[in-house]
């Protein structure tokens, strides 16, 4: 008992002496472990939160900040910043009468890595030719410079598939809540296949939803 407790004394005492021996070698790979992953370009204040997200979100913003790391970051704080709730006012059922059901259909999302976003609208058309789009249950990822428009394209996913002759309805209201937003009563809606949530900034598409006209 005692010799085996020698030898085994003997032997531990030798893999510490290998281990301080060897230390220069796998001290790098201690240290990379340790580390956690950054995204180059990325300010220092919003590593903490890149850090929080699920891999597959890191990785989409990795992808980003490779190419463009002030997009990256812009993109990143906004999306970890507070939601803008839509005022309970603002997110009322405008006055109407006579009003007809012109279109409907859902939000979809776009790059689930990094954006979500859910929830409806109702494209209504009034007697006096007043057409007023309205988000219902809406919720989106926070985004720099949010804007919603008509896309000629049935399911834009890039700013190409965007492109430049969209129309404009204004600047998103809030990430959270029901809204309201006019259309041009001249705007020709059977040129136009969908409602997007759109960074111009960044040319970045956050979700759509199908605009049929019935």
């Amino acid at each position: 008992m005692v010799n085996r407790l020698r030898l085994l004394l003997v032997g531990l005492g030798g893999l510490i002496v290998i281990a301080i021996y060897t230390f220069p070698l796998w001290q790098p790979v201690l240290l990379r472990e340790q580390i956690p992953e950054t995204v180059p370009g990325l300010p220092e204040a919003l590593q903490p939160a890149f850090r929080l997200l699920p891999a597959d979100q890191q990785a989409a913003y990795r992808q980003i900040a490779e190419q463009n790391a002030e997009m990256a970051a812009q993109l990143l704080q906004a999306a970890i910043s507070p939601d803008k709730v839509v005022s309970e006012a603002e997110q009322a059922i405008p006055v109407m009468a006579n009003e007809v059901v012109a279109a409907r259909g859902e939000f979809a999302v776009v790059n689930t890595a990094m954006h979500k976003i859910a929830g409806t609208y109702i494209l209504y058309q009034l007697p006096d030719n007043r057409r007023i789009l309205r988000m219902e249950d809406f919720t989106v990822t926070n985004g720099p410079d949010l804007r919603v428009v008509l896309a000629r394209a049935a399911s834009p996913k890039t700013s190409a598939e965007v492109g430049s002759d969209y129309i404009d309805l204004g600047a998103l209201q809030g990430n959270v809540g029901s809204q309201n937003y006019a259309v041009p009563a001249e705007v020709d809606l059977e040129a136009y296949q969908s409602v997007v949530i759109y960074s111009p900034q960044w040319g970045v598409v956050f979700g759509s939803a199908p605009l049929v006209v019935q």
